[in-house]
């Protein structure tokens, strides 16, 4: 069941995944700093479930995330940056969460709420996303490490078209770029979950350190260091009672055929 259907954040727990709405959708799910809390709070929740092993992020009505209050790019203009950092704050605490996330792209990412999408592990596209950068359009530089991440997603050509050309790219485009994993025509949050509850049978500490790996990766700077890293974590996986539990499955699976 939903827990806290009426907050600006919705939390729904479905067998193993987190599915963490934003819910203010006549603002269009807007970063203001209750919602920004309100994200905070449930994410802090779904980490310590016991169950959770993913967690997906989507957005209630038309639009995924508008990025920042037009009052913060008022104030923002004006010398008054402190709120800027508060929304910093909500796409920040999906990135630092030590589960796999996945963003259910419903609508528009634009500005902060494009970082929110670029903060998940795996995007997924509706047939309405949208992911906008808009900064150009506001002649404002990109920030919290926008650039960094959109490099890291699609390469550095196609991150300069989007962010400095001002390129939108719609479902099929994002797909197209490398940004989106895949377009998803129905059931976006559904696919999302049933994507998610692969995991539900591995063991919570084994798909954290798994996730640290995958995210260390392409800042790993040689093959030796990424060599000695998977090197210890795997001896630390193979140690572990799910690791023997695995062995003795293919050994039965080999011992029918026989």
């Amino acid at each position: 069941m939903p827990d806290g259907a009426d907050d600006l954040v919705r939390l729904e727990q479905r067998d193993g995944v987190a599915v963490v709405t934003l819910n203010d959708p006549t603002r269009r799910n807007v970063f203001s700093s209750q919602l920004v809390h309100a994200l905070a709070a449930a994410m802090d929740r779904a980490e310590r479930d016991d169950v959770t092993r993913c967690v997906v992020v989507t957005g209630a009505g038309s639009a995924f995330c508008a990025g920042a209050e037009v009052a913060t790019l008022r104030g923002a203009a004006v010398g008054e940056f402190d709120d800027v950092e508060t929304v910093y704050q909500g796409f920040l605490r999906v990135r630092d969460c030590p589960l796999p996330t996945i963003a259910a792209v419903n609508g528009p990412a634009v500005g902060a709420g494009f970082n929110l999408a670029l903060a998940c592990d795996v995007r997924l596209a509706g047939p309405g996303a949208l992911f906008d950068t808009r900064f150009t359009a506001l002649r404002l530089h990109p920030g919290g490490g926008h650039a960094w991440m959109l490099a890291r997603a699609v390469g550095q050509q196609q991150a300069t078209l989007a962010c400095l050309f001002g390129e939108v790219w719609d479902a099929q485009g994002a797909v197209d770029a490398g940004l989106a994993a895949k377009l998803v025509r129905e059931g976006l949050v559904d696919a999302a979950v049933a994507l998610g509850q692969r995991l539900a049978h591995q063991e919570k500490v084994y798909v954290q350190r798994f996730v640290t790996t995958l995210r260390s990766a392409l800042s790993t700077p040689t093959h030796a260091d990424a060599l000695a890293e998977e090197t210890a974590a795997q001896r630390w996986s193979a140690g572990r009672p799910a690791f023997r539990e695995g062995v003795r499955a293919i050994e039965d699976r080999i011992a029918r055929r026989d």
